[in-house]
């Protein structure tokens, strides 16, 4: 199954919706695809979609999916890789009015950059190619499962014991 989420901004994103509909519509895909789509005004005709879900049905959702595709939102891809996988992030753009500007462009090809963890998709239409190899993309991807609230929680632990053994 795949998992899309385009998480409750208030303005549509139709393209990432109406193309991921139409390669189910061609049998691009052929596994079932459940999609949140929040504000979109777009109708998908051959995937399943509600405009929101209950925040557990998109948990059971991201941990059931063999891929999970998101907009650049971080709440929206941070919550697979929690899980362990590495999705597939599309930002919104503010060209075709799916965003006030275009920082979810900027902090998604930033987080490629730095952290490895996510595809980065900046033009739908590689969508594709990118759905048929996601097996081979994923496993050349080094996984980074290191949580900045662990080592925070680490480092707090050092001070406080520090301070408790002088």
């Amino acid at each position: 199954m795949i998992f899309l989420t385009v998480g409750t901004h208030e303005q549509p994103f139709n393209r990432l919706v109406k193309y991921i509909d139409e390669m189910k519509r061609d049998g691009l895909i052929d596994e079932e695809v459940v999609m949140q789509t929040g504000y979109s005004t777009y109708e998908t005709k051959y995937c399943t979609w509600q405009k929101l879900y209950p925040y557990q049905d998109i948990v059971k959702y991201i941990k059931e999916a063999r891929i999970v595709i998101t907009h650049g939102g971080p709440s929206s891809f941070i919550a697979p890789l929690q899980i362990g996988k590495i999705p597939i992030v599309v930002p919104r753009k503010h060209k075709f009015g799916e965003h006030v500007n275009n920082h979810q462009v900027d902090f998604c090809r930033e987080v490629e950059r730095r952290q490895g963890n996510i595809i980065f998709v900046e033009d739908v239409n590689d969508l594709k190619d990118i759905l048929l190899e996601y097996r081979n993309l994923t496993t050349k991807m080094q996984y980074n499962d290191k949580s900045n609230n662990e080592n925070f929680c680490r480092e707090i632990d050092k001070i406080v014991e520090g301070i408790f053994t002088k």
